[in-house]
């Protein structure tokens, strides 16, 4: 009877060797397949990067043997950083990128898809201050960041419209809450539609909105775009197809459920408004994608009206080359 259990006890033995030896290695290896790599947002995660974590949530990236790590950037966004090697991708707008490729010292950096096909920013206000266009700015006061870009805009569309730049204030306000900025310290400034125009609708504060495209049609931009650097494009072709093809399943997901969307979104930021998340990703469900053949399209006639627009407003000192400034090659559309 001894000899039996020393036989049996040796056959468990090596069995759990066995399983010691070849279940946990593979296990192991799986684990250190995923490419990690990092995602520098433009701003505090919101409804425009829904997408991104979408994808992380579902597993839509780990399915492309990728691990992402978002963080967000510091102040003056990720263009710099991208082009530096300090991540892979980046959330930025085509200003952003119009300016890192026209200035003195060139960032070379390229959009490689529109998160939202339009741009869906204006210049917002009370409606009770009966400002319904351009030439309304008179006598008003507008708060901003100070930017060239934004007198530069107001200038463009008040001349549009017949009026006189010089009767509109300019103040700088930074990140002041819109709403507390129209009534405490100024009468309209610049916001997306896709946060501050839905809180608006929700909130029961009825406002006047502008659309800068509406008046000047070269200022239908792509904002947000996502961004690489020249290099890993050139060196790793594949990683930034893997990278979109999830990236794309995140916003195609986001278009046909916006509210589990919301909630996925709401999982890593749960400091959000919840029910402006929400309101927010309904909006945009139908931006994401439009009236484009596919998610993430871009123009060259956009990315040059727009550069020809700013180097006309003398905001840039020489024309951008758009087709290297931006392409399309990597999206999943051009795929099928």
């Amino acid at each position: 009877m001894l000899y039996v259990s020393k036989k049996y006890a040796l056959l468990i033995l090596l069995t759990f060797l066995v399983l010691l030896l070849f279940c946990t290695p593979i296990y192991s290896m799986e684990e250190q397949s995923l490419q990690e790599i990092t995602v520098l947002l433009d701003w505090v995660p919101n409804t425009n990067h829904t997408g991104l974590y979408v994808a992380i949530e579902k597993g839509f990236y780990k399915q492309e043997d990728l691990e992402v790590n978002i963080i967000q950037p510091s102040e003056g966004g990720p263009a710099g950083l991208i082009a530096a090697g300090q991540g892979e991708f980046g959330i930025s707008y085509q200003e952003q990128v119009t300016f890192a490729r026209t200035s003195k010292e060139p960032l070379p950096v390229v959009a490689i898809a529109a998160v939202l096909q339009h741009n869906t920013s204006g210049f917002a206000s009370p409606a009770e201050k009966g400002i319904t266009r351009p030439r309304d700015f008179e006598g008003k006061k507008y708060g901003g960041w100070g930017s060239p870009v934004e007198e530069a805009t107001i200038k463009a569309l008040m001349e549009i419209d017949n009026a006189d730049f010089t009767n509109t204030e300019m103040v700088t306000i930074g990140a002041i809450d819109f709403f507390a900025a129209v009534q405490e310290y100024v009468d309209y400034t610049w916001i997306y539609y896709g946060w501050d125009g839905v809180a608006a609708e929700l909130k029961n504060f009825p406002i006047n909105f502008i659309l800068l495209q509406d008046y000047a049609p070269q200022l239908d931009f792509y904002t947000p775009v996502i961004i690489a650097r020249e290099q890993l494009l050139e060196k790793e072709p594949g990683l930034v197809r893997r990278f979109l093809r999830a990236t794309e399943r995140g916003y195609q997901y986001c278009m046909e459920n916006p509210g589990l969307a919301a909630e996925h979104l709401l999982n890593h930021a749960p400091e959000i408004d919840r029910e402006i998340a929400f309101a927010s990703q309904k909006y945009l469900a139908g931006q994401y994608q439009a009236d484009a053949p596919y998610w993430g399209v871009m123009e060259r006639e956009r990315w040059e009206n727009y550069a020809q627009w700013l180097y006309k407003q003398g905001l840039i000192e020489e024309m951008l080359d758009a087709e290297a400034s931006f392409t399309n090659d990597f999206l999943p559309g051009e795929e099928n």
